[in-house]
């Protein structure tokens, strides 16, 4: 029991210091953050991110921020650029090297090299008297006090640190961009994720069966079209509009309430005011609007006329749900 107790509050106290680390961030945004980002926003080039360790981890986690939000980005790993690598590095890009100490063996062999083919240099380090951060045109500064590791060596919170910011730089020119959720989806087009931002009613929607009846339809061949088109529903239409909507549970409250239905038809028991849907809509807002009226299909219109059906289990097949 005391070991568990002592595990929640090691937990507890990690996430309060990379929380306070992060809140300490704020005072950091300088003037130099502002011009890295104007530089990279004007750049006709890409951005070249580099680091080693686990500042290079977190160096690749931002170029695909970066690369998923209008920023084109490139992975460059420091220990491999000496050795090689280097040659990614094309005359309008701009560098950002990543490094808590500013100072490691690899730092101080690359920052020469990148300089020497004149591009812009970004330092993100915590040491603003380091070398990295003299040799840089602008620095972002990722200063920590102490790591959460105990020992205050494993990088923790200064890593923490680095991926705000970095989203921070990210977030900052999406909005220079004006980077909207089309821009978006277009760079996320498989998934959940993308499919919530493109996907329309019309691509689900006229994959299936169009079941619709007249008011005048007697019950048995309301019946036999909802069972001939397995959607569970059929619209009652009227010169192309919508009158109403006959739904399997319809059904099942008509036969529990008479046994003879030879002289009904559809108007008597369909619902007159049906929820509906434009062909034109996302699919993300059909799913909303069957979740509000807790139902599990939506008539589609078209230019004010009856199009079709889309029901939750397209949307929960298309993974939208």
């Amino acid at each position: 029991m005391n070991d568990k107790i002592s595990i929640v509050n090691i937990a507890k106290k990690t996430i309060e210091a990379e929380a306070n680390a992060i809140l300490n961030l704020s005072d950091l945004v300088t003037n130099d953050f502002e011009e890295a980002v104007h530089l990279i926003y004007k750049s006709k080039g890409r951005v070249i991110i580099t680091g080693v360790g686990k500042s290079a981890i977190i160096a690749s986690k931002i170029v695909a921020t970066l690369n998923s939000t209008g920023t084109p980005a490139v992975y460059m790993h420091a220990a491999d650029a000496i050795h090689g690598d280097l040659g990614l590095i094309l005359k309008d890009d701009v560098v950002i090297c990543i490094s808590k100490s500013g100072n490691t063996p690899e730092i101080k062999v690359l920052i020469p090299l990148i300089k020497r083919g004149e591009n812009s240099l970004i330092a993100m380090t915590g040491n603003e008297n380091s070398f990295l951060a003299k040799q840089a045109n602008f620095i972002i500064n990722t200063y920590v006090e102490k790591e959460a590791c105990p020992n205050n060596l494993a990088p923790t919170t200064s890593t923490t640190a680095q991926l705000v910011m970095g989203d921070a730089l990210a977030i900052s020119l999406l909005n220079l961009r004006g980077f909207s959720s089309e821009d978006f989806a277009k760079y996320h087009p498989g998934g959940a994720l993308g499919k919530k931002l493109y996907l329309r009613v019309k691509d689900i929607s006229t994959e299936n069966q169009k079941p619709q009846v007249s008011g005048d339809t007697n019950i048995k061949n309301v019946i036999v079209e909802i069972s001939a088109k397995m959607l569970g529903v059929t619209a009652v239409v009227e010169n192309d509009k919508i009158i109403g909507i006959i739904t399997d549970g319809d059904l099942r409250r008509m036969l529990s309430k008479t046994d003879d239905f030879s002289m009904l038809t559809a108007k008597d028991i369909m619902g007159k005011s049906p929820k509906t849907i434009n062909i034109d809509a996302m699919a993300v807002d059909a799913l909303e609007v069957m979740e509000i009226n807790d139902i599990t299909q939506l008539l589609v219109e078209e230019n004010g006329k009856y199009a079709g059906i889309v029901h939750l289990h397209d949307l929960i097949k298309e993974g939208i749900i």
